[in-house]
């Protein structure tokens, strides 16, 4: 019998990943890449270790993250959603203090579209009397 493979999908303004977590040693590999090569900036590389390290799982889970869309921080946003997901599915008893973390929560916050007579989402152009 093969192992046991986990998928959760998570979402961060236009970006979207696509995370398998399977028992292991705890690599995480992002895009075919190390995590530490994916994410240039250490916060997000924190980021993404949090909900492991809520649920005291970090280096029990091998984590393979496939991620389109959006910057890189957004990125890990959605990383670290996906992730949380995952781990709630493996061990519902996850799922209390994840939430309590705010992990299993959409950033439901995203740019806001461009309106037609202005310059941009909300600025306008420059009022001139004459």
């Amino acid at each position: 019998m093969a192992q046991e493979k986990y998928h959760a999908v998570g979402k961060r303004k236009r970006a979207v990943a696509r995370v398998w977590m399977q028992p292991g040693s705890g690599v995480i590999t992002i895009n075919k890449k190390p995590a530490d090569d994916y994410l240039t900036t250490e916060a997000d590389r924190i980021l993404i270790r949090q909900p492991l390290e809520v649920t005291e799982s970090a280096g029990k889970y091998d984590i393979i993250v496939n991620v389109t869309g959006g910057g890189v921080s957004g990125q890990a946003g959605a990383i670290r959603h996906g992730i949380s997901r995952a781990l709630v599915e493996i061990n519902s008893d996850f799922r209390l203090p994840l939430k309590k973390a705010a992990m299993l929560t959409r950033d439901s916050r995203a740019k806001e579209r461009k309106k037609y007579g202005l310059r941009g989402a909300r600025a306008r152009y420059q009022y001139s009397k004459r």
